[in-house]
This record gives structure tokens, C-alpha cells and sequence, in this order.
């Protein structure tokens, strides 16, 4: 038995077997227990809460540490497969850690507001994205040049706002197997369209979102950087196994 205490809060846990060191007492430390007031609660989310301290629920980390050994399980099973997988996080505080993470590994990504239409009409923000990288060449070759200094100024702002735009997605050639997604709420269009198409959601999943939305949740604080952190941590070392 592991016994975790901390302030005014404590619980008595089982021994986690876990292929990815997965651990109750790390995942205290960074916060992944932390929920919303519980005032927020999504009534499907409490069969996974543990209790309520200073009117914020508490996220059972037993819980947590279940559906997050499936989550980490299934994005290995997706990279060991040459299966593409996306990652979603809009929230400003967390863009570095998902450009980092997909630089990393050289995924797909999103960290600016979701374009609609990304996954459901494919064809046509392929060819934005297809312009964007023409334009970036002509701008390398200097090709660019022969327009005016004023007309310059103008295509050199349109490549700063499709940069923005389409970075992240520059190499996506077609629709990805996966996404995960760090706020489920905030990037609801992305959960949606990706529901739309048939394509898998993985997902940081808090004590105010319906976990039904996602296929592969993680019950775990979405807000904090030091939760999100830990939990990208994890998702690096399934996908270092995985290309081993």
C-alpha cells in the first residue's frame, strides 16, 4: 500500500503495476490530482473524483494512473504501427511544451486557435498549406525581390500569418490516426471534427469535462503546467520506446 499525504489531504492507495513508471505519489507531487470547484463538475466524472477539499474536487489518482497506463499504451501501439498522431494544446502557458514535443519527435500540431474545417474540409487547408510552403520557397530563393518594397512588406506579413496558421501542419499530408488533445473544452472544435472523421482522441480529461467525448481519457488537472508537463513526459518516453 502507498500512503500519500499532504496538508489536509491523504489517501491510501494500491501498488500501481506499471510499464511506464507510472507512480501515485509522483503524480501527487505535480498536481495531477487537482479538479475544478465543484461546482463544474461534469456528473460523469464523479465515479473518478476521490473527494472534495476547500470546495475543489480531488481527482482519484488510482484513477488516473489506470486510464492513463491505456492512453500511453495505445499511443505506443500507434507509433510502433507508423500511425500518425497529432497534438492539440491552444492554451498559451502550453505551447512550448507542445512545440518541444512534436519537434521532437516530428508530429503534427496545433498550439494556435483550431482552424475550422481542419479535418473536415482536409482538401482545401491542405492547399492553403501547400501556398503557404510556395510562398516560403519563393521568399528563400529570393524570388521575391522583384516585387516592390511595399508589396514585399505585404507578403512577408501574409507568410508571419500562414506561419501561424500552418506550421504545425506544414507536413500533414493527409488526416492523422490520433489526437491528443491537452483541454478538451477549449479545443472542442478539434474533438468534434476529429469525432467527425473517425479519428481517435486522446485526451487530458478534468473533473468538469465529459469524458465520453474522448476515446483514450487521462483524468488528470488539465490547468496546471506542472500536471501537463508530467503527463508530456510520459507521452515522450511511450514514444521514444516506440521508435526503438
Amino acid at each position: 500500500m502507498v500512503f500519500v499525504k499532504k496538508s489536509n489531504y491523504a489517501f491510501i492507495s494500491k501498488e500501481i503495476d506499471s510499464k511506464f513508471g507510472l507512480n501515485i505519489e509522483e503524480m501527487f507531487k505535480y498536481g495531477l490530482h487537482f479538479g475544478h470547484r465543484v461546482s463544474r463538475c461534469n456528473p460523469k466524472m464523479k465515479k473518478n473524483i476521490f473527494g472534495v477539499r476547500n470546495t475543489v474536487h480531488i481527482i482519484n489518482l488510482e484513477k488516473t494512473a489506470e486510464s492513463f497506463e491505456k492512453a500511453l499504451s495505445h499511443i505506443q501501439d500507434l507509433i510502433s504501427s507508423d500511425k500518425s498522431l497529432m497534438i492539440v494544446g491552444t492554451k498559451i502557458q502550453m505551447q512550448d511544451l507542445v512545440k518541444d514535443l512534436a519537434d521532437k519527435f516530428d508530429l503534427p500540431y496545433v498550439v494556435n486557435r483550431w482552424l475550422g474545417g481542419t479535418f473536415t474540409n482536409f482538401e482545401v487547408i491542405k492547399k492553403r498549406v501547400d501556398y503557404f510552403k510556395d510562398l516560403e520557397k519563393k521568399k528563400e530563393s529570393k524570388e521575391l525581390e522583384k516585387y516592390t518594397k511595399k508589396e514585399r512588406i505585404k507578403i512577408n506579413k501574409e507568410l508571419e500569418d500562414l506561419k501561424a496558421k500552418f506550421e504545425g501542419i506544414r507536413n500533414l499530408d493527409k488526416l492523422p490516426d490520433a489526437i491528443f488533445v491537452l483541454d478538451v473544452i477549449k479545443d472542442k472544435l478539434a474533438v468534434k471534427e476529429a469525432k467527425d472523421k473517425g479519428i481517435e482522441v486522446i485526451g487530458i480529461v478534468d473533473t468538469n469535462i465529459d469524458p465520453d467525448l474522448v476515446d483514450f481519457p487521462i483524468f488528470a488537472n488539465d490547468d496546471a503546467i506542472t500536471s501537463v508537463k508530467y503527463i508530456l513526459g510520459k507521452v515522450a518516453e511511450a514514444i521514444k520506446k516506440a521508435k526503438k
